[in-house]
Order: structure tokens, then C-alpha cells, then sequence
């Protein structure tokens, strides 16, 4: 069941487009028939292949960077109050400013290669993976954290190793899920950063793909691209999905969906 209701989704909206490129006669560079796009997909199979592991590369590269930095950042604002103070602003200015403002600067500073791609994806990735998990953290009960601390009042180890103790076994846990909760937000938008930065700047990927066949009216092309993208990032968020709910089986939702 989990598997038919999306495949009639999916051949309902194609019907539907068929059939309004079949009624309305638009032209093939307005609006391709989905035939056309199919034919597309195949002929230009090899060519479609080769942007899209660079786009998937760069997909992956950034969403790992904004994951380690995202957490990294939550997990310093949360035990250490001076932290918070000088890297919240940036946490929130880092969504402030639009990403497509930032991309160019990165080009200019970079180059044309992958590392802009990557660094635009970890700014999209970073800030839900950061919020949610810091949102747990904050969230936790403070009778576990007052209890934990009450027993290691006569334990002769370190503050460190007491804040270690209580992140490791306590805080940790129990924000797994707004955790995970931020990291599936991330794997739906993880795509946006790298078509972001092969538009500013870039000589491969499908984003540079699309604008090339923009340019030359192969609207077949470009929706033949980004068919695959969005089955790119479709597939990354369900395969997110399954990671999670393999190493957090006792979430809620798990049945729910």
C-alpha cells in the first residue's frame, strides 16, 4: 500500500499533464508532452547521467557538512552560555541573508568547482539540523538533568567530565528526536544549494544542465533533468528516513506513516 498510492499519484499528474498538452496543442518548447520528456530521459540517458552524480556529489558533500556543523554549533550553544551569545546571531543570519546573494560571492572566491556547491548546501542544511537539535536540548525535563547532577556532586571527576555525562546520557537522548525531526527537513532542501551554485557559476551538474537547455529551448531536456533531480532528492530524503527510523525505533511516528 505504501508503494501503489504514491504510484497513482504519480500516473494521475502524468495523465493530467498529458492530457492538458494533448487539449491545449501547446508548443514542445512551452510545455513537452510527457513523452517527449521520456524520450529525452532515454536518448540523452549517458549525458543526464554524468551531471547528475556531480549533482548528487555535491548534494551529499553539503548536506554532510551542514549536519556536522549544525550539530557542532547546537551542542556549543547548549552548554556554554557565552557561546550562545556570539554564535546565535549568526545562526539566524545565516537564513537571513538569501542564499542566492551568497553564491555569487562564493564563486568569486572559490571558483568554479565544487566547493561554493557545497558550502551553499551546508547554509541550507545547517540551520534546521542546528534549531532542532538545539530545540531538544533545551527541551530536556530538568528533573533528570537536576537528578544527575545531584549524584555526581561527590564524584570526584571533572566538570567536563560531569557535562560530558550528562550530554552523553541525558541531553543527548532525549533531543534525538527534534534531531531527527531537523535532519529530515534538511534532506528534503539538501538539493536547493547545489542547483543554487551550479547556476551562479558552473560547467557541470544538473543545474547547469538546465540552464544550458534553457538557453537553447530544449524544454525536453529540462524537465527531463529535473525529473531526475527530484527523484534525486526523494530518494535521499527517504533513504534519511529509513536511516533514522532504524536508529530511533521508539519515535512515535514510526507506524504513522
Amino acid at each position: 500500500m505504501k508503494i501503489i498510492r504514491p504510484t497513482i499519484t504519480i500516473f494521475g499528474l502524468l495523465f493530467l499533464w498529458g492530457a492538458i498538452t494533448a487539449i491545449t496543442d501547446l508548443p514542445r518548447f512551452i510545455l513537452p508532452s510527457p513523452i517527449l520528456v521520456l524520450q529525452a530521459l532515454v536518448t540523452k540517458a549517458d549525458l543526464i547521467a554524468g551531471h547528475a552524480v556531480i549533482t548528487a556529489t555535491e548534494i551529499l558533500l553539503g548536506f554532510a557538512a551542514g549536519l556536522i556543523f549544525g550539530m557542532f554549533s547546537a551542542l556549543m550553544i547548549s552548554a556554554y552560555q557565552p557561546v550562545r551569545q556570539w554564535v546565535f546571531p549568526i545562526l539566524i543570519a545565516s537564513q537571513a541573508v538569501p542564499v542566492f546573494a551568497i553564491a555569487p560571492i562564493l564563486v568569486l572566491w572559490l571558483g568554479y568547482g565544487i566547493g561554493p556547491k557545497i558550502i551553499v548546501g551546508a547554509l541550507i542544511i545547517y540551520f534546521p539540523v542546528a534549531v532542532g537539535f538545539l530545540d531538544g536540548l533545551n527541551r530536556t525535563d530538568p528533573a533528570w538533568t537536576n537528578l544527575a547532577s545531584l549524584l555526581q556532586q561527590r564524584s570526584d571527576k571533572s566538570k567536563m567530565a560531569k557535562l560530558y555525562y550528562i550530554y552523553r546520557y541525558i541531553k543527548i537522548p532525549f533531543a534525538l528526536p527534534s534531531l531527527s525531526s531537523g535532519i529530515r527537513v534538511a534532506a528534503a532542501v539538501a538539493p536547493i544549494g547545489a542547483i543554487v551554485g551550479e547556476w551562479v557559476g558552473s560547467s557541470a551538474g544538473l543545474g547547469f544542465l538546465m540552464l544550458h537547455a534553457n538557453a537553447r529551448i530544449q524544454t525536453d531536456l529540462l524537465f527531463a533533468s529535473l525529473f531526475v533531480l527530484t527523484l534525486m532528492a526523494i530518494s535521499l530524503y527517504y533513504l534519511v528516513d529509513h536511516v533514522l527510523r532504524r536508529l530511533m525505533p521508539w519515535q512515535p511516528d514510526q507506524k504513522s506513516t
